[in-house]
């Protein structure tokens, strides 16, 4: 197993989306899907296309100073987490067939039920943080929704929010938040510390380097689902 908004403006966070084509690559969604009237905060708003076309293996946005960067991985890349099934099938399969969002999944026996999309929208939660990415330098791997992991991107693990969607995390210790996109599974128990699945979000290594706690491995963070509206 490999394996963390308040905001003061009045305005939403513009999201500007570019695509860069390559050829004999599928189909990939992009993350955004939006219940009107569930939403109590403030909406962010979000403009762009939301698909990759045929064609296309590759996307690159913006929320606010943030820049994120999608790739459809190979399904024969091996993937980051320990995963035995996805809603009674394969993970890959599941996959394959894009049925990884809200899917339940089995991990060492154990059932997880992730959030409805719904339920997501107001979720918010503080716990520890924890960075994973190390062991991925070697060698290519994918996330739990069929994603090349980049340890350097802005991406993190969640256990029950749908697959994607963004969240705000913020370092409670001082003060330093970044916007990521979560597109994997964890932190779950390992054989070396079963404490370790207590922790709420994994992050990635670029990540944890930008919220201030790459060094020290955890940290305290409040975790907040980010709201989103086409503009």
């Amino acid at each position: 197993m490999i394996w963390g908004f308040n905001i003061t403006r009045s305005k939403g966070i513009l999201l500007a989306v570019g695509c860069l084509s390559i050829a004999a690559c599928s189909v990939l969604k992009l993350p955004y899907t939006v219940t009107k009237g569930a939403v109590k905060s403030t909406y962010y708003v979000v403009k762009g296309s939301y698909e990759l076309t045929a064609g296309t293996v590759k996307v690159a946005y913006k929320i606010g100073g943030f820049t994120f960067k999608v790739i459809k991985a190979p399904l024969d890349w091996q993937l980051t987490h320990d995963v035995e099934s996805v809603d009674g099938i394969s993970p890959k399969e599941a996959i394959r067939q894009g049925r990884v969002k809200t899917a339940p999944y089995s991990v060492k026996g154990k059932r997880y039920y992730p959030m409805s999309i719904d339920e997501a929208q107001s979720y918010t939660e503080t716990g520890t943080a924890s960075w994973y990415g190390y062991e991925t330098s070697k060698r290519n791997y994918m996330t739990a929704n069929g994603e090349v992991f980049n340890p350097k991107g802005l991406t993190a693990a969640h256990k029950l929010l749908p697959l994607p969607i963004h969240v705000k995390v913020t370092n409670l210790e001082n003060d330093r938040f970044v916007i990521l996109r979560v597109n994997d599974r964890g932190p779950f128990p390992s054989i070396h510390d079963e404490s370790s699945g207590e922790r709420i979000i994994d992050v990635s290594s670029g990540a944890a380097k930008k919220l201030g706690f790459y060094q020290k491995g955890l940290a305290g963070v409040k975790v907040e689902v980010i709201q989103l509206r086409e503009g």
